[in-house]
């Protein structure tokens, strides 16, 4: 099906906003940014923006529902049971996803980041995580999974925090392998290493 010219500006338009949202973002927050400054970095009239948007809070909020929609994707993409066997592939997967959305990936998971997003972030991988848990184990021991889970998802998002601010020089495969290492082996893998 070919693109119409119809969709490809509402496309450059949204790409311009998200970009010019990004920029804002670096230097203050959500509720500091102005409809009108957005409007005027992102080139468009704030007549435009309030066709796809109602306000920054809505602009933000779509941007996190790509993003979680997009993680979602990612992990559904493992079925229940098969962390264990690609537990590796499944951390690169997740980390190329946000080496690809770095920019927003640092904000929204930095020292100011959205709450409300990495709660939501949170929800996703709790419940995937629990899905795979059960069917591993053959358990709903929750007690048990709840104190792996936060250790676990704690871990990785300072691991990923620490990677984005630190200008990400490892691949995504390189960080998944590590991740792997720290979780299956803990600390007694750095004796070999």
């Amino acid at each position: 099906m070919k693109e119409s010219n119809m969709d490809r500006r509402i496309r450059k338009t949204k790409q311009q906003v998200r970009q010019s949202v990004t920029i804002l973002l670096k230097q203050k927050r959500i509720q500091d940014i102005t409809v009108r400054e957005l409007a005027e970095l992102a080139d468009i009239n704030r007549g435009t923006f309030y066709l796809h948007y109602r306000d920054v809070y809505d602009l933000l909020n779509q941007i996190e529902d790509e993003l979680l929609d997009e993680l979602e994707s990612v992990l559904s993409k493992y079925q229940p049971g098969s962390i264990l066997p690609n537990t590796a592939q499944i951390f690169t997967d997740v980390y190329e996803l946000v080496q690809r959305n770095s920019e927003l990936a640092g904000i929204l998971l930095g020292d100011n980041g959205e709450w409300n997003f990495i709660n939501r972030l949170n929800q996703i991988l709790r419940e995937k995580c629990l899905r795979d848990w059960v069917e591993h184990f053959r358990t709903e021991n929750h007690e048990t999974f709840d104190s792996y889970y936060i250790f676990i998802i704690s871990g990785c998002m300072g691991l990923v925090q620490h990677w984005l601010k630190n200008g990400m020089k490892e691949t995504p495969q390189e960080l998944a392998a590590l991740t792997e290492q720290i979780i299956m082996n803990g600390i007694k893998w750095m004796e070999s290493a």
